[in-house]
């Protein structure tokens, strides 16, 4: 029988590193066998995770290393007031916790958006990462810039775009981060955003979100029902297209 422990954390026999079925999609760069044999061995667990328990806990210390497997997650920040600012949003296959297992304590949460799964890293191993396979070491950076770009994105968002942009550009960023994990079924894909999830990443108030969410499905950019979002017209003015049709990067999977 399964116990579950305060955060709702399951153990799993996870799958191997070598049939990883994420390894599979065009998105993630070839790697090795040798390289993917080391990932193997840094690996100590697969996880459930239930939607709306911290992966990592603001101010948690010895926080391990995780790669999402399957689900979605969130990385926030909290005021002492309890105002949240979510930082951005996380995939399958982005790394979790990259910050935090460097740190003494993690300086931010994240939090399972849906049921996740994550594979499990060891803190400690990470040196031998950076000291074994310096070529994966530098991917491991590359991975936790690309997710730092990401912030900046929604930072220029918060900062230069109005209400409408924000949210366009949020919804854009998604279908196409899921389209590229091939979770895009006849531009229809899974939303599991609240429309207070979008307020606290896009710096505007709930009752604003709610009138630019309505006011843009009238528009034609998208439909929504049953927690799926069927993408439109992302053309639909000349600023939401530049959004659209950026490439997209092959990446490391770790």
């Amino acid at each position: 029988m399964l116990v579950i422990n305060d955060k709702s954390r399951l153990p799993r026999a996870g799958i191997p590193c070598a049939a990883c079925p994420l390894r599979a999609k065009p998105v993630f760069a070839d790697k090795s066998d040798a390289d993917v044999s080391f990932i193997q061995s840094m690996k100590i667990d697969h996880r459930l995770i239930k939607a709306g328990t911290d992966i990592i806990s603001p101010g948690e210390t010895n926080a391990e290393l995780f790669t999402l497997f399957a689900g979605w997650a969130y990385r926030y920040k909290t005021l002492p007031d309890g105002r949240r600012q979510i930082l951005n949003f996380l995939l399958p296959g982005d790394i979790l916790g990259l910050q935090a297992s460097l740190l003494s304590a993690s300086q931010h949460g994240i939090e399972a958006l849906t049921d996740a799964e994550v594979c499990v890293f060891a803190r400690r191993h990470i040196w031998d990462l950076f000291v074994k396979m310096p070529a994966m070491a530098y991917e491991l950076a590359w991975l936790g810039s690309r997710e730092e770009s990401m912030v900046d994105e929604n930072l220029v968002s918060v900062g230069q775009r109005n209400a409408a942009e924000r949210v366009a550009a949020l919804i854009i960023s998604l279908y196409r981060r899921s389209d590229a994990l091939g979770l895009v079924n006849d531009r229809t894909f899974q939303f599991p955003l609240s429309q207070q999830h979008m307020a606290d990443a896009l710096g505007l108030s709930l009752v604003h979100t709610s009138k630019t969410w309505s006011r843009l499905r009238r528009a034609g950019l998208f439909t929504f029902s049953g927690g799926r979002l069927t993408l439109l017209n992302p053309r639909l003015t000349a600023r939401m297209a530049a959004q659209f049709e950026r490439e997209a990067t092959p990446r490391p999977l770790i």
